[in-house]
């Protein structure tokens, strides 16, 4: 067993696939499965099961995965570590991001890197929050963007910005409140006990903002009306779009649809419906420069990209 082994087969297992892994690593397919049938050799079990449309972990290949993953982990801090007793922001760094920012800030940190951390090498993947709070803790993801984070203790949170939840209709449709004409006015904030009355479409229950509303909800002893539940902002926005019913969501999500003309939002009249947006690492990891130097830049790209933010430095 060796480190290259364990680097195969832990993108083989991640990618579900030989061939799209051999192109991310950048190596021949028939190298990759040689060496993994190597480990599997070595070890005298079978790892991955072959299928016609990819490869499944074994029980015995989900075992591996965990400690090959810590295993890798260990080793890039190591070299990490090194780098930074001399103080250099090298390494690879793997960043999450919720799909309502991936589309908003995937090209500016790349181009950020590039400027600032010209010698890191980075990554992105995009998850909800509750996927990435799991990704920091099992150490898959170093740094990641989360949502109205639950009590952790294998994280710690910087708390960036807060936004206020709106509902979000498509543009041709009415809703009460609002004033036609010309000279048209805002919309008052419209109440939960109006809001609980709409046909929404909402994430899954697990979705922070979901939460925040079935809460809501019983605290004031109502019922929300989902017409649909669907798990992608963009899907969401669609459905709302083609008036199948209204979504609650931050202005940061229309601003990264890049469709903001085809909705219209209506501020929530409670003041306690609000997302939360932090920046998630592992409590458990020395904070390297890189990871340093990347949250801040990470810290700056949202502060520049989301209108009006409320702000706070506190770390939870």
């Amino acid at each position: 067993m060796n480190l290259t082994q364990l680097r195969y087969f832990v993108r083989v297992a991640e990618m579900g696939s030989f061939s799209k892994a051999a192109i991310e690593l950048d190596v021949a397919q028939p190298a990759l499965s040689r060496q993994v049938r190597l480990l599997e050799t070595d070890l005298r079990v079978t790892l991955l099961q072959r299928t016609g449309r990819g490869v499944l972990l074994t029980e015995a290949g989900k075992r591996l995965y965990d400690h090959a993953v810590s295993i890798l982990q260990l080793v890039a801090h190591a070299r990490e570590d090194i780098s930074a007793n001399r103080g250099e922001a090298t390494g690879r760094i793997v960043i999450g991001l919720p799909p309502s920012m991936g589309r908003m800030l995937t090209l500016p940190l790349v181009d950020a890197f590039k400027q600032h951390l010209p010698r890191a090498r980075l990554a992105i993947v995009e998850g909800l929050s509750a996927h990435i709070v799991e990704w920091i803790s099992t150490g898959r993801v170093d740094l990641g963007l989360i949502h109205n984070p639950d009590a952790n203790p294998a994280i710690e949170t910087l708390h960036v910005l807060d936004e206020p939840l709106c509902l979000v209709s498509a543009a041709k449709s009415a809703t009460k409140g609002t004033t036609k004409g010309p000279a048209r006015k805002a919309p008052p904030p419209l109440p939960f006990t109006e809001l609980a009355t709409l046909p929404l479409v909402l994430p899954e229950p697990s979705h922070a903002i979901r939460k925040l509303l079935e809460t809501q909800a019983a605290l004031a002893g109502l019922k929300l009306n989902i017409a649909y539940e669907v798990s992608s902002v963009s899907a969401i926005l669609e459905l709302v779009r083609s008036g199948h019913g209204h979504a609650v969501l931050a202005p940061s999500a229309i601003a990264a649809s890049g469709q903001a003309v085809a909705f219209r939002m209506r501020p929530l009249a409670e003041s306690v419906l609000r997302s939360a947006l932090c920046i998630a690492v592992s409590a458990h990891k020395p904070a390297t420069p890189l990871l340093e130097k990347a949250s801040r830049l990470l810290r700056e790209l949202v502060l520049g990209s989301v209108a009006t933010p409320v702000v706070h430095n506190r770390m939870r």
